[in-house]
Parts: C-alpha cells; sequence; structure tokens
C-alpha cells in the first residue's frame, strides 16, 4: 500500500479550500471527498492523500475510507490535514499517482493557500 497524490485544478482551487478543513483547523465534524477516476488506488486508512495545486505540493490529510462510485473513486478524509511542500515543481495531472519522494524531504509550509498563486485571483477578492 501507499500514499496517493492528486491534483486540484486550478479553476477549482478557491472553492476546494471552502469546501473542507485545512491545516491547522479544527475539524468541522464533516468529511471531504476527492473524486479521482481510473484504477482503484492500493492505499488504505491512515496513509496520506497528497494535493497538488499550481505546481506545488500543498500538503496532505490520512485516508479514512476509499469509496467506489459509478466514475470512479472517492478518498475520504476528516480531519488531521497538514500544510507540507517539496522543493520540486508538480505539473498538474490527471487521476492519481503515487508518492514518488521521500518523506523527510517534506518541509511545513505556511503560505499553502497562496503561494504560486497568479496575483489576479487576489485582485478579485477570491483570496479566503
Amino acid at each position: 500500500m501507499s500514499d496517493v497524490v492528486v491534483t486540484v485544478p486550478q479553476r477549482l482551487w478557491q472553492e476546494w479550500i471552502a469546501e473542507g478543513d485545512g491545516p491547522g483547523e479544527e475539524w468541522s465534524g464533516l468529511e471531504s471527498f476527492f473524486h479521482v477516476g481510473g484504477g482503484r488506488p492500493r492505499i488504505v486508512p491512515g496513509e496520506r492523500v497528497y494535493i497538488v495545486a499550481y505546481g506545488l505540493l500543498r500538503g496532505y490529510a490520512p485516508l479514512v475510507r476509499l469509496e467506489e462510485t459509478d466514475f470512479g473513486f472517492e478518498l475520504v478524509r476528516c480531519d488531521r490535514a497538514e500544510a507540507v511542500t517539496i522543493d520540486e515543481p508538480i505539473p498538474g495531472f490527471r487521476g492519481w499517482r503515487y508518492r514518488w519522494w521521500q518523506r523527510e524531504v517534506e518541509r511545513e509550509f505556511p503560505d499553502w493557500r497562496t503561494r504560486g498563486l497568479p496575483a489576479t485571483l487576489f485582485a478579485e477578492g477570491h483570496s479566503r
């Protein structure tokens, strides 16, 4: 089994942030779902689901469960998100991949919501 990596499409970044509990936030009691297509990932509860957006690793949350749907799979998390990144750009991709870096290279990422985003997002009042 292994940790998986997914990409949040740029057009959905602000919406994605608003729908779940972020790093450092108290758990709301709600679960968050990330839909992925393709084959079933070999991941079990407790392993990490990493998030990439705007070419950077933004963090991870532990998997609670994996649910099969008519259109693929839902990676379900509820709390304990951590903001981390690595010193490597990660181009966006569809579906999911297994983590390819060593966890030891991860570092805290306090400005995970905004680093590397276009200034136009902030000019339009979309920065949360």
